[in-house]
């Protein structure tokens, strides 16, 4: 029978700056935990101190330093990265020392983590002193989510998008061997390993950059496509419920999980019950605090689902005590692509996880917000009904004559508009039609073209 290798353990390490209170704190370090056990590691522990940043070369101070490095089986010292000279003395101390080392680790032994996350983003220099002190791998807040991002990206263009994003990361956190490298033989001859490995990685971002490119051109095609349709898109932060929302909005069979950023692809798919004419919704990737600039850019396409959507709804997990800083962040990402011009609603999801004296709480202070659970269908059906409500205030009625020579067209109107009534005279179909004004001049246009 086939043993699964063991999980991998890791400890937490997060820095207290005087900006951030406990509270903030602890739910920062939380929402790390859960980030890593999506990464697949398990926390075994965790380690916290108040400093005044985060500047300090190691990090941490070396009383906590030493605290780390007890739970990895470190040294607790950041050594040097040279190695020592070999004395012939030292050479027959340390094959001594080899030959007295067991050969099979003790299967009784506890397990130590084999890795360090870091809930801030890390210079290469502090990634390198931390590996050195603690005898683990290190992590910053970054890697983990690019490395995510990476794992769980599904079409080309998030493929392509976090490729890029991932590149850039591990780019500048290239390091020489502790033997100092080598230099190449034949082509790019006089070149170190290092110059090698990242001019092949600046030469791999060009490649991508156009394959990209080419994607989004796709991309942006299929929503010009789409741009007089009703549309709404679920926004928010990860973990928020918008794919289980999507799905009980549209009955499509979208991935929903108990993860974060388990949805990295915008999905696009038809409200349900129909609606005439149809208002598309669409699913996007969520957003987290402090998610790494570059894969900001890079999603700034998928994005763009958002900011030609007619309608953005913000849905907040309810039952999170951190829900409004969670909620900022969103808005920020959005402020960034300039989303926050769209007509938005917020979406308190989550209710059946939230005690009556809460609710009321929530009410009071957003009395315009939609509450509901996910899960239930007349919470659903209530959303459904002001998604429709919104467009329906939007749209405008208007008489079109369809020519009998043009009856190829009957299917767009229908498509794009609601006919109300038909009727005919010697010049063809008179349909009476409602829409907005953007589908309707639309079809004008159509229907004049020859």
């Amino acid at each position: 029978m086939e043993t699964r290798p063991p999980i991998p353990l890791a400890v937490l390490v997060g820095i207290q700056t005087p900006d951030v209170d406990d509270v903030a704190h602890e739910a920062s370090l939380a929402e790390l935990g859960r980030l890593v056990k999506t990464l697949g590691y398990e926390v075994v522990g965790s380690v916290s101190q108040k400093r005044e940043g985060t500047g300090a070369a190691s990090l941490l101070g070396a009383g906590k330093l030493e605290e780390l490095a007890a739970l990895t089986g470190g040294s607790g010292v950041v050594t040097s990265m040279a190695a020592p000279p070999m004395t012939k003395a030292r050479k027959r101390f340390e094959g001594a020392a080899e030959a007295a080392r067991p050969a099979e680790p003790d299967p009784d032994a506890p397990r130590r983590p084999e890795c360090v996350i870091v809930d801030h983003e890390l210079s290469p220099s502090q990634i390198r002193n931390l590996e050195r002190a603690t005898g683990a791998q290190v992590l910053d807040r970054t890697g983990v989510i690019v490395e995510i991002f990476h794992r769980h990206a599904n079409t080309r263009e998030a493929k392509l998008q976090v490729e890029m994003a991932r590149l850039k990361y591990v780019a500048p956190r290239l390091r020489e061997s502790a033997t100092g490298g080598g230099r190449q033989q034949g082509p790019g001859a006089g070149e170190s390993n290092l110059a090698l490995d990242r001019r092949k990685i600046r030469d791999r971002l060009a490649e991508l950059k156009t394959q990209l490119e080419a994607v989004q051109r796709d991309s942006d095609h299929r929503r010009s496509a789409r741009r007089d349709q009703l549309r709404v898109a679920l926004v928010g932060y990860t973990n928020a419920g918008k794919s289980s929302l999507m799905r009980a909005l549209t009955g499509s069979q979208v991935l929903v999980q108990d993860k974060l950023f388990a949805t990295l692809d915008t999905t696009v798919r038809i409200l349900q019950p129909e609606t005439r004419p149809r208002v598309l919704v669409s699913d996007t990737v969520g957003f987290i605090k402090q998610l790494p600039h570059d894969l900001v850019a890079s999603f700034r396409s998928t994005l763009s689902e958002a900011l030609e959507a007619s309608l953005l709804l913000y849905v907040v997990d309810a039952s999170d005590p951190t829900y409004e800083a969670q909620l900022e962040v969103s808005r920020g990402v959005l402020r960034d692509i300039g989303a926050d011009a769209v007509s938005s609603r917020l979406v308190l999801n989550k209710m059946d996880r939230v005690d009556a004296t809460r609710r009321a709480a929530l009410l009071e202070k957003h009395p315009d917000a939609i509450m509901l659970s996910a899960h239930a269908p007349d919470d659903v059906s209530m959303l459904r009904d002001t998604i429709v409500a919104f467009f329906e205030a939007e749209m405008v009625d208007d008489v079109l004559v369809l020519p009998y020579a043009r009856q190829a067209l009957i299917g767009e109107i229908y498509e794009s508009a609601r006919v109300l009534s038909e009727d005919h005279d010697e010049t063809g179909r008179v349909l009476k039609v409602r829409g907005l004004p953007g589908a309707i001049a639309r079809l004008r246009r159509s229907l004049a073209a020859r």
